[in-house]
Parts: C-alpha cells; structure tokens; sequence
C-alpha cells in the first residue's frame, strides 16, 4: 500500500487532471473564442459587422450608421468556411482531443497511483508526465493554429463574405479573443502544477531513501564483517 503522502499527492494530481479535463470540455463547447469588428463603407453608409464564435457554433450582426440593423444571427462555423481556414479548424478540434483523452488518462493514472505502488513501469510517475506534456503540447499548438487562422487568414472576413451583408473593400478589422481562447492558458499551469507536484514527491521518496542507506555506508567495517 502507498504511504499517505504518497496518496495524498497523487490524488490531489488526479483532481487537477480532472480540473483541466473539465476546462477542455467547456473550451470546446462554448463560442466565445474570437469576437471582430468588420468596418467599411458601402455606398454613402458606414457599416459594421459583429462576429463571435467559437469552433463550432458562432453569432453575426450589424450595424449600419444611419440605416437598417441586422439583429443576431446564429450559425454553423462549418457553414461559413472552406478551404484551408476549414482545414486549420478541423485540425484544432482534433488536437483538443487529444488534449482531452491526455487529461483523462493523466487522471487515470495519478489516481492509481495514489492506490499503488507502480514505480518501475510506464503506469507510474513516468506514464503521468507523458500524458501531461502531451495535453501541454497540443494546448499550445492549438492557441498557435487559431490566432494565424484569425490573423494570417483573416477567418472573420472570409466567413463576413458569406453572409447577406459582405463586407466591400477597403474594411478595418479589429479581432478580441475571448476567454474560451484564454481560459486554454489555465489548463497549461494546471499541467505544469500536476508534473510538479509528481517530482517533489519523488524528490522527497528519492532522499528519505538516500537517508535510509546512510547508516549502512557510515557503519564501522568491523560491524559489518561480524
């Protein structure tokens, strides 16, 4: 049986693993990822256009200055992308996933730990920080891979010319990232805290065993012949 630092250490890994798997869910359902505002001119009428969206679901509307506004209109990001913006955002599902299943797993795993006794084998410490480094990774790849499909791709303007108010030539872009883009940082920490609280325990197992050995190595040699 694992001592009850061992237990209490693991286990409190396991709850954190469980709190970034919880964080993953929410970033992939909600829609708060990127909010933009789309400025142009279109004929003697200044016009705005509002998107919010996430990876799935999203909002648009505008405004025109002195004119007609188009109330909030829901929509399927799907809908409104094609070519290589669909790619990028297929891509960053999928690496939330996996984010999600190395979340899962680096649960699993500290939880077992906090019940046994797995040292030596990919099931213990080992098996816990791969999982967790990989969430990390694919988190930061996906913060990557969203702002250049917003910024370098101008995601907002492609899906804008597919709605009824399109946006004309010159527009001014403003792009806010929302907290379901933010909130990803968190999950990254929470990897980090869980790796970390995984070596202070073995720094600690690893020196109350060097202080075990000690009095062996310190013995007379007289006792330990006889």
């Amino acid at each position: 049986m694992p001592s009850k630092r061992k237990s209490l250490m693991f286990a409190s890994a396991s709850f954190i693993s469980i709190c970034s798997f919880v964080i993953i869910c929410l970033v992939l359902a909600t829609k708060h990822w990127i909010s933009s505002e789309i400025s142009f001119t279109s004929g003697m009428a200044n016009t705005t256009i509002f998107f919010t969206y996430g990876l799935f679901e999203g909002q648009w509307s505008s405004k025109v200055v002195h004119g007609l506004a188009v109330p909030d209109t829901h929509f399927q990001v799907a809908d409104l992308m094609d070519g290589t913006v669909k790619t990028f955002n297929i891509l960053i599902i999928i690496l939330l996933v996996l984010s999600l299943l190395s979340s899962f797993l680096s649960a699993g795993f500290t939880c077992y730990n906090a019940v046994s006794n797995p040292y030596q084998t990919f099931l213990g410490p080992v098996g816990a920080y791969t999982w967790n480094s990989i969430s990390s990774i694919c988190i930061f790849l996906t913060l990557i891979l969203f702002a250049v499909n917003v910024e370098a791709n101008e995601l907002s303007v492609r899906m804008a010319t597919k709605t009824s108010s399109p946006p004309s030539t010159p527009y001014k872009l403003r792009n806010y990232y929302g907290y379901s883009y933010w909130i990803m940082l968190l999950i990254v920490f929470l990897n980090a805290a869980n790796i970390i609280i995984i070596v202070f325990y073995q720094k600690a197992r690893y020196s109350k065993r060097k202080e075990q050995e000690r009095p062996m190595e310190s013995a007379p040699k007289d006792g330990i012949l006889f």
